[in-house]
């Protein structure tokens, strides 16, 4: 009887075990996908590759931080485009997480495959466009590419042409071979306009790579007008301030109305707007494909 009694104990303690376990598996496949975007964000450490400090974009990202409650604890890591390319790289061929601001168009989006996160609070901004601007009284001075200049405008699709270009040659080679095999659109920005003999003109511009595609391809057509002209990258604070005080004379490199907003708005009663030279721009976080998150709300505050 002692042996049945204690089979009977034992038995029953394998079923308590048994519904243990069954309720643990029940909570671990309703917890599935939070445990899933903890660990992601342990091993991110929490942290966004960025680039370079004065970027507009760097701002936004910083807004997103603060404005979503799913990242408290998560940091901005800023670095360069350069090196948040290098850490994307890396990433990508060890089939690691990792989460970087980016923007279109951008060369990276034909090499890589990525997706740009769903942003519901749109703290990085809609889509922008580049816009045109212009020194007071260059009409005056420079009719001729004032009239250039105001017709300027092209598509996503041929900015990234030349950002591929430029990943094997420099960006005035790769302009100078885009504006040979698009003399349709080119003759469209200099229909009639007449030539000049080696006046100066200052393309003043942002050092990333869409913005140097855009100046260089200025600057070629400018040149087969006869003009002599120098293109200046500098932070974008720097850029509108040159072009307010007359010390630069065009940029094709702001972002607007979001990336640079504040800096028009500071600088707008001084600077001539020509409007739009390229539309459809984005800015975002920034993963690749097979990283299964959509959206920054899918990932998770620091423990």
């Amino acid at each position: 009887m002692k042996y049945f009694k204690n089979i009977r104990i034992i038995t029953a303690f394998s079923f308590i075990l048994l519904l243990a376990a069954c309720g643990s598996s029940d909570g671990d496949a309703k917890n599935g996908q939070s445990t899933e975007e903890n660990n992601l964000g342990e091993a991110l450490d929490y942290t966004i590759t960025g680039i370079e400090p004065g970027a507009g974009l760097t701002g936004l990202a910083k807004n997103a931080l603060e404005e979503y409650d799913n990242l408290e604890g998560w940091t901005l890591l800023e670095s360069s485009t350069v090196g948040m390319i290098a850490a994307l790289d890396d990433a990508i061929k060890n089939e690691e997480p990792i989460i970087v601001t980016g923007w279109v168009p951008h060369w990276k989006f034909t090499k890589y495959d990525l997706k740009i996160l769903e942003d519901p609070k749109g703290t990085l901004g809609e889509t922008e466009q580049y816009q045109t601007l212009v020194r007071k009284d260059l009409e005056e001075d420079m009719p001729e590419a004032y009239q250039i200049l105001d017709r300027f405008y092209w598509e996503v699709n041929e900015v990234e042409s030349i950002l591929i270009a430029a990943q094997d040659v420099s960006f005035e080679e790769a302009a100078k071979s885009w504006t040979e095999q698009n003399t349709e659109k080119v003759n469209e920005w200099t229909e009639g306009v007449g030539q000049v003999e080696g006046e100066q003109i200052e393309i003043v511009s942002t050092p990333w790579d869409t913005e140097r595609a855009s100046a260089n391809v200025l600057k070629v057509v400018l040149e087969q007008q006869g003009y002599s002209v120098t293109i200046t990258p500098v932070d974008p604070a720097i850029m509108f301030q040159a072009i307010a005080t007359g010390n630069g004379d065009v940029s094709v490199a702001a972002a607007l109305p979001i990336t640079h907003g504040p800096f028009y708005e500071k600088y707008k009663e001084d600077i001539v707007d020509l409007g739009a030279n390229l539309e459809g721009i984005k800015n975002g976080f920034v993963v690749p494909s097979y990283m299964e998150i959509d959206s920054i709300e899918d990932l998770m505050p620091k423990k």
